[in-house]
């Protein structure tokens, strides 16, 4: 989860400094809303990971599968309420949120890859 929270810090320093040096017309206002938003996904995956990986793994995939579902519904949710909500800049909303939907996936999918392959060293 110390990763996760790192990542989010560094994703918001960026965004942070972009913002900062003019770069306003690529950041959507709601950028801090999104990032907690991902920040609480990726706390919702270390929990469940965790679930899964107990008993010797053997529910690992049903629940990474799950949350992989659960996070696909709830952003279709999140982004659906901001639409709704009638948020300015909908296409600038929709972009950080792909591109932070993007980096995330990629974060999570690094991290679990990478903790799979010590797993799957100590097992042989």
């Amino acid at each position: 989860m110390l990763r996760s929270i790192l990542f989010t810090l560094i994703l918001a320093f960026v965004f942070f400094i972009a913002e900062r040096f003019g770069y306003i017309r690529f950041i959507h206002p709601l950028w801090k809303v999104i990032l907690l938003f991902y920040l609480s996904l990726s706390f919702l995956m270390h929990r469940l990971v965790e679930l899964g990986n107990q008993e010797k793994g053997e529910r690992f995939i049903p629940f990474y599968m799950g949350f992989t579902v659960a996070r696909l519904v709830l952003s279709v949710a999140f982004v659906g309420f901001f639409v709704y909500q009638g948020v300015e800049n909908k296409r600038i909303f929709i972009f950080d949120f792909l591109v932070l939907y993007i980096f995330y996936t990629a974060f999570e999918i690094y991290g679990l890859s990478r903790k799979l392959r010590r797993d799957l060293k100590d097992r042989l």
